[in-house]
């Protein structure tokens, strides 16, 4: 079926968005989701590999390089919990408040607002008619959902929990963080750096990836920027710690 004008129209049963696709319902609270656990798991495996390597190019003592991974796994992790929950805790006050500010104005004058909500329609190309009937129809059904999707960019029912993100942070950091304790320290010690160093790379790449995967990004420019940091911070705090090391 088509119109007059030669466009395609799809049947009533086809009307729907593409399952393969990302859409907005959902998808900024994914996006935050595998942003704070992304960033968590690639501070923890560089921040520790960066420590433990360190200490490692200072000293082939494994109690010293236990105590440094530890101690840098825990800061790490309460830091990243919470700058997470600051973060989202900021940009939650902001979006409450703005929806707060939608509530009043949409109860102290709604024709003012519907107006308002048609004219953003029609500056997306619907005609003032559509835009105004759309714009009725949407205020019906949940008049402070469409203008918070329209004007601010915000799903009412989809905020994201500042709770949440600090958790995720946190345990994502810790996982990654134990990676390149652990390697450093069950690996005998002629191995160890070299070892670690691969394992930390191959953990790299595969954050990388997963964040293109999941984030619907260029995955060769996402683990070759993961693998090129990681490798950049190891190879300075394991030459720091070699310095280090023989004038101590």
């Amino acid at each position: 079926m088509t119109e007059s004008s030669g466009t395609p129209v799809p049947a009533a049963d086809d009307i729907g968005p593409h399952e393969d696709e990302p859409h907005q319902q959902g998808f900024n609270d994914r996006l935050n989701w595998l942003r704070a656990s992304v960033l968590g798991a690639n501070d923890g495996i560089v921040s520790v590999a960066g420590i433990v390597l360190g200490v490692a190019g200072a000293t082939t003592d494994r109690t010293a390089i236990l105590i440094a991974g530890i101690a840098g796994l825990v800061a790490g992790a309460m830091s990243m919990a919470a700058g997470e929950y600051v973060s989202v805790s900021t940009q939650r006050d902001s979006e409450d408040a703005l929806l707060a500010k939608e509530r009043r104005e949409l109860r102290e004058d709604p024709e003012d607002e519907l107006a308002e909500l048609a004219g953003l329609y029609v500056d997306k190309g619907l005609e003032p008619g559509l835009a105004l009937e759309v714009a009725k129809q949407l205020t019906e059904k949940d008049a402070l959902a469409a203008h918070a999707e329209v004007e601010l960019g915000i799903d009412p029912d989809d905020l994201t929990s500042p709770w949440n993100a600090a958790i995720a942070s946190m345990l994502s950091f810790t996982l990654g963080a134990l990676l390149p304790l652990l390697t450093i320290l069950l690996v005998p010690g002629d191995l160890r750096v070299a070892v670690t160093v691969v394992a930390v790379t191959i953990a790299l790449a595969l954050t990388g990836w997963l964040s293109a995967r999941f984030g619907y990004g260029s995955a060769r420019m996402a683990v070759a920027r993961n693998i090129l940091g990681g490798l950049i911070a190891m190879a300075v705090t394991h030459g720091i710690g070699q310095l280090v090391g023989t004038q101590v």
